[in-house]
């Protein structure tokens, strides 16, 4: 397992990232998801996300216990704070974010938190509050550093500007071979204010693994056919985006790669980037994925891809 450096920070976190969304807390089983947190140590992956939206507080509550017998040195612990955790409780106002961090760190049975993040940004609350809020909870200890996610560049560029307050150290975007909004404007921006991407859906739901053919069904242990699950999944099932993964496959491999790894080695390729993160229904499913780390594609692979897929990418 590679490590990357996490913006200005001092945090080193393994380039694949172990997410928890839609799966811990509910989406599988506790023994699986004990197995799969135990695989993800075994492989050096150090590097684990979660939020307080995640099953309603399950997933950082499932963390809390599977964690606790791990030094906290360890591993990087990512949590976050916007949507609703009741009829009153949302958004990023100055009582929700100290309400909030202290909920999620009695969850996760820490007292800290490496990196804190806005799951989105809160258009009813003022952005300097917030963002003296978070400067708050960093100065107070319990997060080391703050970061956002699916910001659009003109919020990012506010919060930039802002004299006096605590700096963003990271950006969490959807990023994948078939999702590449953010390579717009949010990489470069980031990159020149000491900002890195820790991208989520690499694998596109699901579907850059190749388990999705244009012809048939979902098979029926796939998150398609999951009623926890698939409703993320849809609009990556057109025949256009199946056909274009299905012509991936003969460039893995050639390359001696699974279609997950040369999805995953192609985000891993962007320089601005600190980690993937990736769920897993299966401890299998984690050990294929970290086997993307330190995978270099060259230009001739790059090309090959791009052809492959033609216009099979999906925009926001």
């Amino acid at each position: 397992m590679r490590y990357r450096q996490l913006g200005s920070s001092d945090l080193r976190v393994s380039e694949i990232a172990l997410g928890t969304w839609l799966t811990f807390g509910g989406g599988i089983s506790d023994r699986i998801a004990r197995e799969i947190v135990d695989t993800a140590f075994e492989l050096g992956i150090t590097f684990i996300d979660t939020a307080n939206v995640y099953n309603r507080g399950a997933a950082e509550s499932f963390l809390g216990e599977v964690l606790a017998s791990r030094a906290r040195d360890s591993y990087v612990l990512a949590t976050k704070v916007f949507f609703p955790m009741s009829d009153e409780d949302r958004g990023l106002s100055r009582a929700q974010i100290f309400k909030q961090v202290d909920a999620s760190l009695g969850r996760l049975r820490v007292d800290f938190v490496d990196l804190y993040q806005c799951h989105r940004y809160d258009p009813e609350t003022p952005l300097e509050e917030t963002m003296d809020a978070l400067g708050e909870v960093v100065r107070q200890g319990k997060a080391r550093y703050i970061g956002f996610s699916e910001w659009t560049p003109a919020q990012i560029r506010a919060a930039i500007d802002l004299p006096g307050v605590e700096k963003f150290v990271s950006s969490q975007p959807e990023y994948s071979l078939l999702h590449r909004d953010p390579e717009h404007e949010v990489f470069e921006l980031c990159a020149a204010n000491g900002i890195s991407q820790i991208v989520w859906s690499p694998l596109a739901q699901g579907v850059l693994t190749g388990k999705y053919a244009a012809e048939s069904a979902p098979p029926d242990d796939s998150r398609a056919r999951s009623e926890r699950m698939g409703w993320a999944v849809g609009r990556f099932l057109s025949r256009e985006i199946l056909e274009g993964v299905e012509r991936l496959r003969p460039i893995a491999d050639g390359l001696g790669l699974t279609l997950s790894q040369l999805a995953l080695a192609w985000v891993l390729r962007e320089p601005s980037l600190a980690a993937a993160i990736v769920g897993a229904s299966r401890p299998e499913q984690l050990r294929e994925n970290a086997g993307a780390s330190g995978v270099e594609l060259d230009e001739g692979a790059l090309a090959a891809i791009d052809a492959a897929l033609g216009a099979a990418v999906v925009s926001s």
